[in-house]
């Protein structure tokens, strides 16, 4: 049974989420898992093989599973769009003005600029299309069908509100398409050794963007690795969550 208290790595390397479990079942198994602790991650300054090379590698073991934030990924690349560069247009005013705000996802496309930047990545039809479907649907009471036909690339745009950090006013990370995800997993294999998937996970439900190919676990079974979003806040810095099966040793940090 998945202990809620189970042995919690060093403070110095791992940060407890104080609202989730470290232990979950999953795939007639128990797993543990453990938000790792980096620095603020800043566009143009990191690399996310540098990154794994520094937080994860010291403590990775054969058998574990990183899930990473695509937020860290698309930081690192400098897939983002600051706020200065958008051009607000009619459109985006008005849809705006007609999203539901959820207290948990916060205002997402609420925010004029957000929707601006929705609208440059998938185009006007599909926003249009997407903003019918929602107006037909949502009287039944029926929610989210916006974003399942406008799509992950409009769903997964991130900023615009502080998140934790204040550079996130001013700035919206986009969300990595499934084939570059996929060659995010690989390039770290390659190179680390560690088997990864980068993932979009909130309270609301998590997609896994790109899995390194070695996993041996289906999209479905990932997720519910994950389902309940262990990672903790923005603000704690932990993009990174080492999955490991409970009968393994908790990690520990390097010998100075």
């Amino acid at each position: 049974m998945c202990e809620e208290n189970a042995a919690a790595p060093q403070e110095e390397w791992f940060a407890r989420n104080p609202e989730k479990k470290i232990g979950i079942p999953a795939m007639g198994r128990n797993y543990n898992r453990y938000p790792l602790r980096t620095h603020y991650v800043r566009v143009g300054q990191d690399d996310y093989i540098d990154l794994v090379k520094k937080y994860v590698l010291p403590v990775w073991r054969k058998g574990d599973i990183l899930s990473i934030s695509e937020k860290v990924i698309s930081i690192c690349e400098g897939n983002v769009v600051y706020k200065k560069d958008v051009k607000v247009s009619w459109l985006a005013r008005k849809l705006s003005r007609h999203v539901h705000y959820d207290s948990v996802a916060g205002l997402h496309l609420a925010i004029p600029e957000k929707m601006q930047v929705a609208i440059d990545q998938v185009g006007v039809p599909r926003i249009l299309l997407a903003t019918f479907c929602a107006a037909v649907t949502r009287p039944f009471g029926k929610h989210g069908v916006f974003y399942q036909v406008a799509g992950r690339q409009a769903a997964g745009v991130d900023g615009f509100e502080s998140d934790g950090f204040q550079d996130y006013y001013d700035m919206a990370i986009l969300c990595p398409d499934g084939t570059d995800a996929a060659r995010v997993c690989e390039d770290i294999r390659n190179q680390t050794g560690v088997l990864a998937m980068v993932v979009d996970a909130n309270d609301l439900g998590c997609e896994i963007l790109g899995v390194a190919k070695e996993i041996p676990y289906s999209t479905e079974e990932l997720k519910s690795l994950i389902r309940d979003n262990p990672a903790c806040q923005e603000s704690e810095c932990t993009p990174f969550v080492l999955i490991r099966q409970e009968d393994e040793e908790p990690p520990a940090p390097p010998a100075s």
